[in-house]
């Protein structure tokens, strides 16, 4: 199996810290890092088009937040299809694509949820609630992706 840049780059920093694992934590450990720089580019993407629907626009918070959101979806589908997981190529293509929307369906929901809590009821900016939401829907992410997807 070919490794790409990311494993080479996770076995050398394993070797220079004596770090070993076996092989099924090791896939875990990069599958995660891996899902985490997809999330995080998701995510820039995500909070720049949420600010551009806010400031720009004129939108309200949570139509500016579902906006964004789904433009960030699109993205971290494609990405974490071809990068992060290894989707059973046996299933249904439509199928998955179908589970993919979904969970980020799911996940849309709980991000306005908190969205609505922390802005219209904590008074907290928008912008610092997106964090909050985030890192909440993120965890959601992984877990039904590994589960639905692998």
């Amino acid at each position: 199996m070919k490794k790409d840049k990311l494993e080479w780059l996770f076995d050398k920093v394993c070797s220079i810290l004596h770090l070993k694992f076996n092989a099924k934590t090791r896939k875990l450990l990069i599958q995660i890092f891996k899902f985490g720089i997809v999330g995080g580019t998701a995510f820039v993407i995500d909070f720049v088009f949420l600010y551009i629907f806010r400031e720009f626009c004129h939108f309200p918070v949570l139509v500016s937040n579902t906006l964004s959101f789904c433009i960030s979806v699109i993205y971290n589908y494609i990405a974490s299809v071809k990068w992060v997981f290894d989707v059973n190529k046996e299933k249904d293509a439509k199928k998955q694509f179908i589970i993919f929307i979904i969970f980020s369906v799911l996940g849309l929901i709980l991000n306005n949820a908190i969205m609505w809590i922390t802005v219209d009821f904590l008074n907290i900016y928008y912008l610092f609630a997106k964090i909050i939401a985030t890192a909440i829907v993120m965890i959601f992410n992984f877990v039904t992706r590994k589960i639905f997807l692998e």
